[in-house]
């Protein structure tokens, strides 16, 4: 007939009736007659498949069906305080913040929506977490936090700290509240302060590098009680090495390198001792001369090292002497000591000449040929 129109709904499809722009009714699978001489009646076909009502008359929707919703929709009113997670075939695929308000088609894929209040806690479940960790939509609901080993987790929620964690991965809902979190290393770490330029008592300039060891011991301390606690530490090695280089001269600075490290450690320790950080152990790498001053350094060094050479060989000479002293002595109390030694100078002549022409026999070598007086 003219007057009347024929609509196919597949199976896997869904039509909506409206008549003069207002519903009036779903369609299930199938062939449909109506009578519109007018064509006052439009059918919106939607595909179940993909079962999230996609239209913009949710409310409309929900206020026409009344009772009846649930026969075609499964719907998802999710409160003020709460998160929605919706399931298709038992498995977890989508997230609904607070205040959302949504319809699923009933018939092709099952449907489940589960409520979580916030007002319970903000920490995501495991099995949640895992499960949006793989979708990769994760980071969009929640604040993730993933604290390595030899570290401290700290959670604030709208400021104030919430809770202090272990190693671990973590991830709280992100929704309603401003969730901020941060990992604090608790391993040791090394603190170099490099190229400080400074004045020694004596008015010398020099260039000192300096290194710390620090580890953190109380990791809400070194958070709320300094804003960067590194920054802090580091600033406090800076004045603590000008404290100490400023109080001592430049020999003293040289000649006890100990007592150096020492004071320095001793001040730092004290000023951050309160802000949950422990300093390990302080040491001065480097100490950097100016070139004029090394020059005069190595002069002063080798006007010393003369000095000390010389007295060493005044020494070895002085007890030369008194050894030869002590000799000529008992030579002049022993003849036989005394032939003695001619004959070793004796030696140490022909050791010298290619022939030797004797006179008067072994009696003339023995007796004329040396004689000491």
């Amino acid at each position: 007939m003219f007057w009347t129109r024929r609509v196919v709904i597949g199976d896997g499809e869904r039509g909506l009736v409206y008549r003069n722009r207002q519903f009036e009714r779903v369609l299930g699978p199938g062939i449909h007659r109506m009578f519109d001489p007018l064509k006052r009646i439009e059918v919106r076909t939607f595909d179940i498949a993909a079962p999230e009502y996609a239209g913009h008359d949710v409310d409309a929707l929900i206020a026409r069906l009344g009772p009846a919703l649930h026969a075609d929709f499964v719907q998802a009113d999710i409160g003020a305080d709460e998160v929605g997670l919706v399931s298709k075939r038992g498995k977890l695929e989508d997230v609904l913040p607070p205040g959302s308000r949504r319809l699923y088609w009933r018939g092709l894929v099952e449907i489940a929506v589960e409520r979580v209040s916030l007002a319970d806690g903000l920490a995501v479940r495991a099995d949640v977490m895992r499960r949006l960790r793989q979708l990769g939509s994760l980071s969009k609901v929640a604040v993730v936090l993933d604290v390595p080993a030899e570290s401290a987790g700290l959670v604030f929620v709208d400021g104030q700290l919430l809770d202090t964690l272990g190693p671990g991965a973590y991830a709280f809902w992100n929704f309603q509240k401003n969730v901020t979190a941060e990992v604090i290393e608790l391993r040791v770490q090394s603190v170099e302060v490099s190229g400080q330029e400074l004045l020694t008592r004596d008015r010398v300039s020099l260039r000192v590098n300096l290194a710390a060891s620090m580890r953190v011991t109380d990791p809400v301390a070194a958070r709320t009680k300094v804003a960067k606690f590194g920054e802090h530490l580091y600033r406090e090695l800076q004045y603590g090495l000008r404290k100490v280089v400023a109080s001592r001269t430049l020999d003293e600075l040289l000649g006890d390198k100990a007592s150096l490290d020492a004071d320095i450690f001793a001040y730092v320790r004290g000023q951050v001792g309160g802000l949950g950080v422990e300093v390990l152990g302080v040491g001065v790498k480097d100490v950097i001369l100016p070139g004029e001053m090394k020059e005069i350094l190595n002069g002063v060094v080798q006007a010393e090292k003369a000095a000390q050479a010389n007295v060493i060989r005044r020494r070895e000479e002085a007890n030369a002497t008194r050894s030869l002293l002590n000799t000529a002595k008992l030579v002049e109390e022993s003849p036989t000591l005394m032939r003695l030694k001619e004959l070793e100078a004796l030696e140490k002549v022909t050791e010298k000449i290619d022939k030797l022409t004797v006179f008067g026999g072994l009696d003339g070598v023995l007796k004329q040929l040396v004689t000491m007086k």
